[in-house]
């Protein structure tokens, strides 16, 4: 055996001819096979249960992972073997399908493989195996629905579904805080749920947050948060009953397409150009009030003088808003997003009970709370918390899909 090294430094081994693993067949490689899945499995058979204990893991680059997730160890780890590989699998379409119980899949089907091995050592053919297990699963699942408790849910009854959701939070890092937020995720879920047809739009629940704060902070928002603030300081912070122009073209004149040049030597033809510049942003500002609009959220920024303008005219606005959240923000309140100001109508306007800026604390940040909207489908889950609120956010997330795999599909 010989260590050579490729072209970017990379070291490999060559394994001379008579130094070759020798091939498996029989009963030796499905004993092989089974090996390597139930490695895997005794690697996460410690972190299943109630007295389940966190693992510690280190990326290449450092990065420390403390997590007692199935699929997020088994996404984490190096695996070459292929049926380790099936394993890993295994549990990503878990997490995938139903969002929960990624770790107890895995330990199962490695009790289920050590089981086998025994048959096949008893002389067993595998696929006598198979249909066995098949035949057991289909029995299991037959005495599960005769033993099933159904119960009835709504939005005026919704603690059995609470409690369902409590229970996947019991091993969690945020456990002292598991009512609550098994209240928010289930209120999520059914503000855009269509119980009729047992179907819900994900797209419609948006998941944000802003370190700082506690966790017991955390709030189920009836509508959109924008990480942006009032584009001028002196504009009003609550706006009731708000008609919104969603704007994706910018608030200044239009660029002019040509390699020409305007020369200005004089005071006058300076100051006519500034009354040219003012009345053409006067007029977008009367353009706006006329069709009835309160509030202006724009994707591009404005001219300081425009956005004085805005102030004085009393018509407050947000710059920079990005195309993502102009979406939602035009999913909620059910108005369109206008590319050019001469389509700018009435019936694109957007409609908000409720918009106000709110700071937090004694920081600098704010955002912008878009609440009642008319399309009242569209919530906000927007997280509080230290350092690791990236983290708090994709588990939120999922806790949010358990809900709706848990109690739509299969209400038992």
């Amino acid at each position: 055996m010989a260590l050579a090294f490729d072209e970017y430094g990379r070291p490999f081994i060559i394994i001379k001819e008579q130094e070759q693993k020798t091939r498996l067949r029989g009963l030796d490689a499905q004993k092989a096979n089974i090996s390597a899945g139930r490695s895997v499995a005794r690697i996460l058979r410690t972190s299943l249960g109630p007295k389940g204990m966190d693992k510690m893991l280190s990326s290449p680059d450092g990065d420390v992972t403390i997590t007692n997730d199935g699929a997020t160890i088994l996404e984490q780890m190096d695996v070459d073997n292929q049926i380790a590989k099936l394993m890993v699998e295994l549990s990503r379409s878990q997490d995938y399908e139903i969002g929960d119980g990624t770790t107890g899949v895995v330990v199962m089907a490695g009790s289920l493989l050590e089981q086998a091995e025994k048959l096949l050592e008893r002389g067993i053919h595998p696929i006598r195996i198979a249909e066995g297990y098949e035949l057991a699963s289909r029995i299991a699942v037959e005495h599960l629905e005769r033993i099933a408790h159904k119960f009835e849910f709504g939005e005026n009854n919704i603690e059995s579904l609470v409690q369902t959701c409590m229970t996947t939070l019991s091993s969690k890092i945020v456990n002292r805080c598991k009512r609550q937020l098994a209240e928010i995720s289930v209120k999520a879920v059914l503000a855009v749920a269509d119980l009729e047809r047992k179907d819900v739009n994900l797209d419609l629940i948006k998941v944000d947050g802003k370190v700082g704060g506690k966790l017991e902070d955390t709030e189920l928002i009836y509508g959109i948060v924008v990480d942006k603030d009032m584009s001028h300081p002196q504009m009003p912070k609550q706006i009731q009953d708000a008609n919104i122009a969603i704007l994706t073209c910018p608030f200044e004149p239009p660029k002019p397409k040509t390699k020409h040049k305007v020369d200005i030597d004089t005071v006058e033809k300076f100051e006519a150009l500034r009354r040219q510049e003012h009345q053409y942003f006067d007029d977008m500002v009367q353009q706006c009030k006329d069709v009835g609009a309160t509030l202006v959220i724009c994707q591009w920024g404005f001219d300081d003088e425009a956005n004085h303008l805005l102030m004085h005219r009393n018509l407050p606005a947000v710059r920079w808003v990005g195309g993502v959240e102009l979406e939602l923000i035009a999913i909620a309140t059910g108005g369109r997003i206008v590319p050019r100001f001469q389509e700018l109508t009435a019936e694109k306007l957007g409609k908000a009970g409720l918009v106000r800026e709110k700071s937090f604390g004694t920081t600098k940040d704010r955002m912008l709370y878009i609440e009642h909207c008319a399309n009242s489908r569209a919530v906000t889950v927007f997280i509080r918390g230290g350092e690791d609120i990236c983290w708090l956010l994709l588990f939120l997330s999922f806790i949010i899909l358990l809900s709706h795999t848990d109690f739509l599909n299969t209400p038992t």
